[in-house]
Order: structure tokens, then C-alpha cells, then sequence
């Protein structure tokens, strides 16, 4: 990886944007699905980072294959949420 992608894959990044889905209600699945996951008994850190990680499955693929953002992926990965199965894809 570049210095370049590494600057969009951090961690600390990826939990930001997934906030700022949160705070904007776009796209909605990201707040229906944090409010899930916290009704399930998950404590809410837990449940960004996981969604942290299906928005880094994503913006990996944009920028290893000059994708276009998978929403409709994104959106299966979240719903997918707690199981992580489909990181070892």
C-alpha cells in the first residue's frame, strides 16, 4: 500500500466516516444497523469497529481495483452483523 491509501484505510478514519453516516442518516442502513447490534447487547464501540470493517472491505476495493463504491455489498456486510465470516472472503 501507498502512503495514500494508507491514509484512507486507517482505523481511526474508518470509524470517523462511519460516525459521520451516523450523524447524517446516509446511508440509513448504518444507523438502523448500529441500533441493532446495540439492542442485541453489543456495546455501541464494538459495533462501529465491525462496521468500520464493512466499509473497509469497500473502500479497499476502490482503491485496489478502481471500483465504484459496492452499496448494495456494504449493506449485505452490515446486515451480516456480528457474524465476520465474510472477512475471510
Amino acid at each position: 500500500m501507498d502512503t495514500q491509501q494508507d491514509s484512507y484505510m486507517t482505523e481511526e478514519t474508518l470509524i470517523e466516516t462511519v460516525e459521520n453516516q451516523i450523524a447524517d442518516g446516509e446511508p440509513r442502513k448504518v444507523k438502523e444497523t448500529l441500533m441493532r447490534l446495540v439492542m442485541t447487547g453489543t456495546q455501541r464501540e464494538e459495533a462501529i469497529e465491525w462496521m468500520a470493517c464493512a466499509l473497509a472491505i469497500e473502500v479497499s476495493d476502490v482503491m485496489q481495483n478502481n471500483a465504484s463504491f459496492n452499496h448494495v455489498r456494504y449493506t449485505q456486510h452490515l446486515d451480516a452483523l456480528p457474524n465476520l465470516d465474510w472477512m475471510e472472503d
